[in-house]
């Protein structure tokens, strides 16, 4: 953001300019104004830079880590290289069991930026040694320095809790309470040592940790909604007000943000929570987790999250954290993570296509799904891996078609006619009887040569 607003075009801006189809000029003016970040830490040299915010495709996040239930860092290396060749943008270290520091330098090879989560390996580490309630505040900013050396290119930090509007919170009440990890970290201690949070008190020491490192700042939503029936009440709409304030403090420091979002939360809600967050927040980038349309999904909440997603996206969201069918229930598996991230891309893209940006892709698997191609099918699908299982599982007899319609392909039909139609404008009935017998009889032969049979016995 200072290399922008100096006039300085940095290579990162180049290559994200090139690859958005937007001009160098338009994407500096974003980054000046804080409407897009590219989060990537200044000591990292091996990752692909990528841009999120206003006039680019919707990104996709994929949350990794191991949990104090399960900590093998080999799966979850194999996990984060299933997310990026499912197409995830970025990933997120977010764990908790295992070596933290071994993980978290493991994770860094990745080519894409990296985000974390300090308070959680603060609070880990002490909990381990002691209680939670502990933790001083000392120990948080030597871990949030820690992770920026080594390499983290955003940080989700809970800076817009506040001992008065969780207090509040807790007058109020909620159905569901506090499912903020992080959030449920500072709460207790908040709580307990009935203080303010310290990266709130601090947040000019955040500020300089993240102008010293280039580390863009992932604003939390501690007070997010844990259910449909807590959504936009009056503590997440609090907690998002203090964040507009807090990104205008980070901009003045020339320190990327963006904000993070809800959360579960009804449909007819999202796109009001959409205008407010860009309102409040100056347009900063807006992250969100899902949102999750129904609370009842259990194993299904790939899918909620990619509804809510969707039209989070269509209505300004600018970076969808996915959401894998384990949720709520278990530490996912690589085919969780896989389903997960593909989940989420397609809701980014339906959202790209409604916002003018990435139609040439459906326009080319149009004509080859026209043309019968299903090698160009494969390459342009989201999913190549899955889409050629199937067609594997379920070959036809007439190769060029698929088993769902068979000989009875409208393409195919449509497509021999018309082929036929324009040789010979003047089609008599009879001659389309003939030229169907001929076309029957080709097939045949095809099929026979194709299974290696006598075209008579068939």
């Amino acid at each position: 953001m200072k290399q922008a607003k100096s006039g300085e075009i940095t290579e990162e801006v180049r290559a994200i300019a090139k690859k958005e189809n937007v001009t160098v000029e338009k994407l500096q003016r974003s980054i000046c104004a804080g409407r897009t970040v590219i989060p990537k830490n200044v000591i990292r040299e091996n990752v692909e830079p990528v841009g999120i915010g206003s006039g680019l495709r919707v990104k996709v996040n994929a949350n990794l880590g191991t949990s104090p239930e399960h900590a093998d860092l080999k799966e979850e290396i194999e996990k984060a290289g299933a997310a990026v060749e499912c197409g995830a943008d970025t990933i997120m270290d977010l764990s908790t069991g295992g070596d933290l520091d071994k993980i978290r330098k493991e994770m860094l090879r990745i080519p894409v930026p990296l985000g974390s989560v300090p308070i959680y390996q603060a609070g880990v580490e002490k909990a381990k040694k002691g209680k939670l309630v502990d933790m001083g505040e000392e120990k948080i900013f030597k871990v949030i320095e820690k992770q920026a050396k080594d390499g983290v290119d955003f940080m989700t930090l809970h800076v817009g809790l506040t001992l008065e509007s969780l207090q509040k919170l807790l007058k109020q009440g909620r159905l569901t309470g506090i499912v903020s990890r992080g959030g449920s970290f500072l709460a207790t201690w908040m709580l307990q040592n009935e203080r303010e949070n310290p990266l709130y008190k601090n947040y000019e020491h955040v500020l300089d940790i993240a102008e010293k490192y280039d580390v863009t700042l992932s604003l939390g939503d501690a007070l997010r909604p844990g259910s449909i029936k807590d959504s936009t009440d009056r503590a997440q709409v609090q907690e998002l007000i203090i964040l507009g304030e807090l990104v205008e403090e980070a901009r003045q420091r020339s320190v990327q943000c963006m904000v993070e979002g809800p959360g579960h939360m009804r449909m007819n809600e999202i796109e009001a929570n959409v205008i407010l967050q860009k309102k409040l927040c100056g347009d900063a980038p807006f992250y969100v987790l899902g949102p999750l349309v129904t609370d009842i999904a259990l194993g299904y909440d790939h899918i909620t999250a990619a509804i809510g997603g969707a039209m989070a996206a269509l209505a300004g969201a600018d970076f969808l954290c996915y959401v894998t069918p384990a949720e709520h229930l278990a530490l996912p598996s690589i085919e969780d993570v896989r389903e997960g991230v593909i989940a989420a891309k397609i809701a980014a893209h339906a959202a790209d296509i409604a916002r003018g940006t990435d139609l040439d892709r459906d326009d080319e698997m149009a004509k080859a799904r026209a043309d019968l191609n299903w090698s160009k099918q494969f390459k342009l699908c989201l999913d190549p891996k899955k889409a050629m299982e199937f067609r594997k599982k379920r070959l036809p007899h007439i190769p060029e078609v698929c088993s769902m319609c068979g000989e009875f392909c409208a393409m195919k039909i449509g497509r021999d006619y018309l082929k036929g139609k324009r040789s010979d404008p003047g089609l008599t009935y009879e001659k389309v009887e003939h030229l169907a017998e001929s076309l029957l009889i080709k097939e045949i032969k095809k099929h026979a040569h194709h299974k290696k049979l006598d075209p008579r016995k068939i």
